[in-house]
Formats: structure tokens, C-alpha cells, sequence
């Protein structure tokens, strides 16, 4: 990586062959003939950092931005929830491999301490007493404000933060200035610290461009976690569930430009969870044919609410919670399509064939709309819940309904007399049973215009 042509990072493999930081591009060249140039990309390396401190806020909402791209997290609230700081790096270094970045990781008590020991990858320190040990033999160049002063410190045979911190105080001041102090008293506690923590933006879209031109659906998972590891971070930070969260596919530009394809989850159930979302997206990718090479990503999050607090019941419902079931639905949405996983909504109609609609899982429903238009002295009958696509005409034995055997009426009638406007049904319906013990939903057609007509008896539904 160069940077005004001169080398700014480079890879283990250059580093064998001779190259060191700060050496120009012709005399890597000679070492290195093989190697290849990239020019360093500040705008690039911000947006980079924006990400990875986005994703970073599910651990805590306190997290600040230092120098040479370095992020500060105070995850003292934190560690009992994360099981404590191993299992927390742990975490926090799988989310940054996912996210396809690297970085050292330390921890410290005071926030300019665990700084310098990831520049100086020199692990981590849970006390005072460890974090000055590390601190002391640790090179003084690591500070920023030594940096234009090395010679002078090599000259008087100053080398490390130790050796540093124990100069007298006015003469290193006079001699460095006031910022260097501050920086040792704060790597050791001895002055408060105060930080400007990155607040999330209100809304969320966050952008991945592709290193190569993508043809095959399922290879742009890996590029959509990244994405979703930023949405759970955002959701985090401010106390957000997602409902509904669109991936656009942004495809080739200039004069075969197309729109972008956007595929669109819609959950049951709010959620800020990346695992649940990433299995959606997976079953969503498996499905999608490209129409043309995908070269971006985007991730919306348009519609979003309050998140819910966990429940407060001691003992957890048999056979998972009410969350765990709306997974289960939405996950079989993505897989079997919208169509195809349905719910019953009931309907404000006195016909059995009208009283039920089926609708995919995601609309809301409630069942009190359904009976606002019914009268509230309605009587609670039964009714079956295995209703016949078609009712089936019944013969007549011994004045009575056969269906298998002459069914004997159980219960008292209930009269239908609706549909006017479309499909007009004049209807008795009965409880029946049967010599098997069985129990039949019928019905016999009234005409009111011709008392002489022949009575018909049909079956309309099986009850459990």
C-alpha cells in the first residue's frame, strides 16, 4: 500500500523479501519485483471504519473513534451480559472476521492504555498494576506527540514509556510539549478521560461495493452478513427492532445500466437478531435469478419499531416462546414462498363459506374486527373446524339424514339467512351424530315460497 509513493502497509510475504514501511516504490520494486501497488484510499478506509464501528455498537452503545484507525469501546456495563472478556474478545474478533477485516485486540482499564497496547499488539491487561508493567516496556515512538522528537529521545538514551514517564516533568514538557504528559497520564490513570462516543445515525442504509462482478445469487450471502452485522449494530445502539428489511442488488452502470433488484423480507414478528435474518436472506438468495451481474449491495432497514423487552415469565413455554414460532413461519415463507404458507382470517359473515379467508402469514390479524359487524347477542353454537369445500347431498332412510348410518339431530338449529347481495342462503344447521359416534355438520334448505317443496339435507363439516 503506498501513500505519497511511499510504502504505508504491506503484506508478511514483501516483508520477507526485504521491503519495509517508508521505503520508496523503486526500491521495493528491486526487492520485490513481483509485488503489486495499490494506492492508499483515505475516503475508502473511513467508510471502512464507519462499518466496522456500526456493527461494533451490539456490544456497547459507549464507542469512540481514536487516532490511526483505532476504536475505543467501553464495555465495562457489558462483560456479564457477554460472559465476561474472554468470550467478549472472542465475539468482537469473529464479528471483524465476518466483516472481513483484521485488527489487534487488546483491553485495558483506561481507554488510552488498551490503545497503546493495540498498536503494540502487546495483549491484554485487567488491572493497573498489569497495564503499567506492559506500559513500561513498551517503545516511546507509540505516542504521537514523541514521534517528531525520536532522535532526541534515542540521544539521551530514552526508549521506552517507562523510561519516558520517569524524566522530570517540566524539562520533558518544555521540551515536547503539554500533549505528551497528558497521553502517559492518561495511558495510567492519573487523568480523567473524556470521549465524544459515535452516536447512530436515525435511519440506516448501508452500502458494500463487490470486488468482482457477481453472477450467482447464493455467492452474495457472505456480502449481505456483512451488511446485516451493521443493521444488528444499529438496532442495538438504539433500542430498535426490524420488521421489514429490503437488499438491493445494484447491477452494472452507464449505458446498460438496469435498476437495481431488491428483495424484501417481511417478518411476523419484530426481530434484531442477525442469525434469523441471515437464514431468511439465504433462502431468499437460493431462489433469485440474475438477471444481469450484480456489483453492489445495499441493506434498508424502512420500517422499524420499538424493541421489545425479553419476557419475564420464570419458566419458559414448552416448546419454545411465541418469538421462536414466528421464526419458524418466517423462515418457511422464504423457503416455500408467500403463497403457499397461509393463515386463517375470519370474516364478518354469517355463511360458512364466506366466515374464513386465508392470507399469508405476515398480515396482522385480529379476530375482534371480524365480529364487529355481528351482533353482540350473537349465540356461541358450535361449529366445526373441518369444513367441506362442497357440501354433499344426503339420502333419506327412516325420515332421517344418512350418511353411513341414519344420523340422529343433537343439537338445536341454527338459522342463516344472509347473502343477499351476492349469494343468498337460507340455511338450518344441525348438530348430528352418527351409530359410530361420530359427529356431522348439516344443514336442510329452506323455501320460504313453496311449503310443499321436498326437504334436502346436505353435510357440511366433520367435527374433531
Amino acid at each position: 500500500m503506498l501513500e505519497q509513493e511511499r510504502v504505508a502497509a504491506l503484506s508478511e510475504a514483501a516483508r520477507a523479501a526485504g521491503v519495509e514501511p517508508g521505503m520508496r516504490r523503486g526500491g521495493a520494486l528491486m526487492l520485490a519485483p513481483q509485488a503489486r501497488f495499490q494506492q492508499r484510499a483515505p475516503q475508502r478506509e473511513a467508510e471502512a471504519l464507519q462499518a466496522v464501528a456500526l456493527a461494533l455498537l451490539r456490544y456497547t452503545p459507549q464507542l469512540a473513534q481514536a487516532e490511526e484507525a483505532t476504536l475505543l469501546l467501553d464495555v465495562g456495563a457489558s462483560l456479564r451480559l457477554f460472559g465476561g472478556v474472554r468470550a467478549l474478545c472472542r465475539d468482537i474478533a469473529a464479528s471483524l472476521r465476518a466483516l472481513g477485516f483484521t485488527a489487534a485486540l487488546s483491553c485495558a482499564p483506561t481507554a488510552r492504555g488498551a490503545w497503546l497496547l493495540a498498536r503494540a499488539n502487546a495483549g491484554r491487561a485487567l488491572t493497573m498494576a498489569a497495564l503499567t508493567r506492559r506500559l513500561r516496556r513498551l517503545p516511546v515512538g507509540l505516542l504521537p506527540p514523541a514521534r517528531p522528537y525520536l532522535d532526541w529521545f534515542e540521544g539521551i538514551g530514552c526508549l521506552t514509556l517507562g523510561q519516558a514517564r520517569a524524566l522530570p516533568r517540566p524539562g520533558l514538557q518544555r521540551r515536547c510539549g503539554r500533549a505528551l504528559l497528558d497521553m502517559l497520564d492518561d495511558a495510567h490513570g492519573e487523568r480523567p478521560e473524556l470521549h465524544q462516543w459515535l452516536a447512530a445515525p436515525a435511519s440506516f442504509r448501508a452500502k458494500l461495493e463487490l470486488f468482482d462482478r457477481v453472477e450467482n445469487a447464493e455467492a452474495l450471502l457472505s456480502g449481505a452478513r456483512r451488511l446485516l452485522l451493521q443493521l444488528t449494530g444499529w438496532l442495538s445502539a438504539r433500542q430498535l427492532a426490524v420488521e421489514r428489511v429490503v437488499l438491493l442488488l445494484e447491477h452494472e452502470r452507464g449505458r446498460v445500466a438496469r435498476a437495481p433488484t431488491a428483495i424484501e423480507v417481511v417478518l411476523a414478528e419484530p426481530t434484531w437478531r442477525d442469525e434469523h435474518l441471515v437464514r431468511l436472506l439465504k433462502e431468499r438468495l437460493a431462489k433469485q435469478v440474475l438477471e444481469a451481474p450484480v456489483i453492489g449491495l445495499c441493506l434498508e432497514a424502512p420500517r422499524v419499531t420499538p424493541m421489545t423487552p425479553p419476557s419475564d415469565c420464570l419458566f419458559p413455554e414448552p416448546g419454545g416462546g411465541k418469538e421462536d414460532w414466528q421464526r419458524l413461519l418466517e423462515l418457511l415463507t422464504a423457503r416455500l414462498g408467500p403463497e403457499n404458507v397461509l393463515q386463517a382470517a375470519p370474516r364478518a359473515d354469517y355463511r360458512p363459506e364466506h366466515a374464513n379467508a386465508w392470507v399469508g402469514v405476515q398480515q396482522k390479524i385480529r379476530p375482534a374486527d371480524a365480529r364487529a359487524q355481528l351482533p353482540p347477542d350473537l349465540p356461541s353454537l358450535p361449529r366445526p373446524a373441518w369444513l367441506l369445500a362442497k357440501p354433499i347431498p344426503l339420502l333419506m332412510r327412516e325420515h332421517r339424514p344418512f350418511y353411513g348410518s341414519p344420523l340422529t339431530i343433537v343439537s338445536t338449529g341454527e338459522k342463516i339467512e344472509a347473502g343477499w347481495w351476492a349469494e343468498m342462503q337460507t340455511r338450518d344447521y344441525f348438530m348430528a351424530e352418527g351409530r359410530d359416534h361420530a359427529h356431522y355438520w348439516l344443514y336442510r334448505e329452506r323455501d320460504g315460497n313453496d311449503p310443499e317443496a321436498v326437504t334436502r339435507w346436505y353435510l357440511h363439516g366433520l367435527f374433531g
